[in-house]
């Protein structure tokens, strides 16, 4: 079937693409590949210079040759949408891709200071956290700093809620991850028994969402529970140390039957940031609110006289714990971003020096006072 062969297609309310989050936007933006003939679609699967796309003419696999820029942060991804040449070609091929509204993006563990999209065009990003294990907030807040940075609205889902022993114990876990998620719902499910997918479902059926935690986290399991059927491969947990093998190897987009689309991914490792200092900002919104109360503007919380957050941390108003967190996520990310700014990396040893500098003086002032 040719794109030609499907008159109206594009403006009608039924788009055979709307269960897959085509709407009108989309459609202004494909508007002048329609009339080169080519075909949208949305990749929901890529796999080694090839992808699957989905079309009006249903599922065909496309070679990415056309779309392989030398920026990783370019390169064809689940989740976004794109133009694909018409039924004949052999093979047929990804000829552009439309401006992604949202990327939910990390680092990568190589050395050359790249980063790595995981996902595209994503509403929700739900980070799911098991409940067989002492809870690591510390990973969360990273979680949650790349999600808002994406663009996408956060979710914390608390899988394997029926092995906690009581509800009250529940409660209190929820209400520790909370402290760690401001403005972040967090909710607890139980693919077993079924409790809170519902609420899940509801949520994911206002667009694309993308399923994001480590190994071992219960993601497949909790794909399969909203798809309504074992689409996922599912493995059993490591006893010894509550932890998964990676099930799922590939970033799969797929539609849900109560209504949006969900972007599985594999177990992440390790989660370093790309420039993420919004979204780290949004996770600690209060440590930002407090710093524009101290009294230097360039205050780094350490021990500068007049310090707000430090005042806050000594009156228990702020967890020492969330400021070490703080702390460790804006160094990270200030250093991943200066590997890529050759004038940002010479201020920040600069600063670094000027802070050494002054801690040493320090230092001796008190050897003096003690002598």
């Amino acid at each position: 079937m040719s794109f030609s062969s499907l008159p109206g297609l594009l403006s009608s309310s039924s788009h055979p693409l709307q269960p897959y989050g085509w709407d009108a936007d989309w459609e202004a933006e494909f508007a002048p590949f329609a009339e080169q003939g080519l075909l949208p679609g949305r990749v929901v699967r890529v796999d080694r210079g090839l992808c699957d796309v989905v079309t009006p003419a249903g599922t065909v696999r496309a070679d990415t040759e056309f779309v392989v820029p030398r920026d990783p942060m370019k390169v064809v991804c689940t989740g976004d949408w794109v133009a694909v040449d018409p039924e004949g070609g052999d093979p047929r091929y990804v000829r552009t891709l439309l401006p992604r509204r949202t990327a939910f993006v990390r680092s990568t563990s190589s050395k050359r200071s790249e980063g790595q999209i995981l996902a595209a065009n994503v509403d929700h990003a739900i980070v799911a956290v098991p409940l067989t294990g002492d809870l690591d907030l510390g990973r969360i807040e990273r979680f949650l700093a790349l999600a808002w940075e994406s663009g996408a609205q956060p979710l914390v889902v608390l899988t394997k809620a029926d092995l906690v022993p009581d509800a009250v114990t529940l409660s209190y876990l929820v209400q520790d991850v909370e402290t760690a998620a401001p403005g972040v719902p967090v909710l607890s499910v139980s693919a077993t028994t079924g409790a809170g997918i519902d609420v899940l479902a509801a949520v994911a059926a206002g667009g694309t969402s993308v399923l994001l935690g480590q190994s071992g986290a219960g993601k497949s399991t909790l794909a399969n529970a909203l798809l309504g059927e074992d689409v996922m491969d599912v493995r059993a947990t490591r006893d010894v140390d509550g932890k998964g093998r990676h099930t799922t190897t590939t970033r799969n987009l797929l539609v849900l039957p109560g209504g949006g689309v969900l972007i599985d991914t594999p177990g992440l490792r390790g989660v370093g940031l790309w420039d993420a200092e919004t979204g780290v900002g949004q996770v600690f919104a209060e440590i930002e609110e407090l710093a524009g109360q101290c009294r230097f503007q360039d205050c780094a919380h350490v021990a500068e006289p007049g310090c707000a957050v430090l005042a806050a941390v000594e009156s228990g108003e702020l967890p020492e714990r969330r400021l070490d967190s703080y702390r460790k996520l804006m160094r990270e990310n200030q250093w991943i971003v200066a590997k890529t700014d050759a004038r940002l990396r010479t201020e920040l040893r600069r600063d670094w020096k000027r802070k050494g500098a002054e801690g040493k003086a320090a230092m001796e002032a008190k050897r003096g006072r003690w002598a």
